[in-house]
């Protein structure tokens, strides 16, 4: 699968990848801060953003879709940053392919099954009725009916678009996501470890990271380094991202 991608700057090579939800664009603050200093490469996972749909999901293949993309640019070896489930597919394609992959950076995500957790997101995304909704308002107003935080709304609807027809859609494939659900909380499906360097970054407010996963990352990552961002939640770098930007330069440089 032949995934969209966003690419600036110069330097050693960055992949960024984002989480459930997401696209490329939710890292326009880190992109911006670090282009001076690394060639970006921030991709659209399959099945969100304005990448290839599917009707299936797992670590394995979405791994294997950013080695197609590393391919078809040329690219032998990267430095490499994910976030929530773009951290799990980092980490997959980290431990399947560890000779790509010069350092790994995870955002508040552990190798690990998380369980369902994201009921309410769904009951809100299947309440909007795309061929009712005339405005971007009653899409948050039938979203509300399920989802409190305003911020998380917001959030969503990043994945609303006009269609040609001048109805909406969502750029994301909802049902398939919704599908592979399960897949998408389990933990990566790869064995063994990565002996690279390797940072962990907490979200202090967040339960994603927690001490009782130690265990499961050191016996994939037993190198791996861990930092927290105090005063932040699971989308650490959207709250914080000039402290989570240091971190990031901090590591790239300091160590390996």
């Amino acid at each position: 699968m032949e995934l969209n991608y966003h690419r600036t700057g110069n330097g050693p090579t960055l992949m960024i990848l984002h989480g459930l939800f997401g696209t490329w664009e939710n890292w326009g603050a880190q992109i911006k801060m670090l282009a001076d200093r690394y060639d970006i490469i921030a991709a659209d996972l399959r099945n969100h953003g304005a990448s290839p749909h599917s009707d299936t999901t797992d670590y394995h293949l979405m791994a294997e879709d950013v080695i197609e993309l590393m391919d078809r640019l040329d690219i032998d070896s990267t430095l490499m940053l994910g976030h929530s489930m773009g951290g799990k597919v980092a980490m997959q394609l980290t431990l399947d392919h560890p000779g790509r992959i010069d350092k790994l950076i995870v955002a508040d995500i552990a190798p690990v099954d998380y369980g369902p957790h994201h009921e309410a997101v769904f009951r809100g995304l299947f309440n909007v009725d795309l061929a009712a909704i005339r405005s971007r308002a009653d899409a948050d107003a039938r979203l509300a009916e399920h989802i409190d935080s305003a911020g998380v709304r917001a959030f969503l609807l990043k994945n609303l678009q006009r269609s040609r027809d001048g109805g909406f859609s969502w750029k994301m494939n909802l049902k398939a996501l919704h599908d592979a659900y399960d897949r998408i909380t389990a933990a990566p499906s790869a064995s063994g470890q990565f002996d690279g360097p390797v940072l962990f970054i907490k979200g202090g407010n967040s339960e994603y990271l927690l001490p009782e996963h130690a265990d499961a990352i050191k016996a994939r990552f037993p190198n791996a380094r861990y930092k927290v961002i105090e005063g932040t939640g699971h989308w650490l770098h959207a709250e914080k991202p000039a402290a989570f930007n240091r971190l990031v330069e901090r590591f790239l440089s300091e160590y390996g």
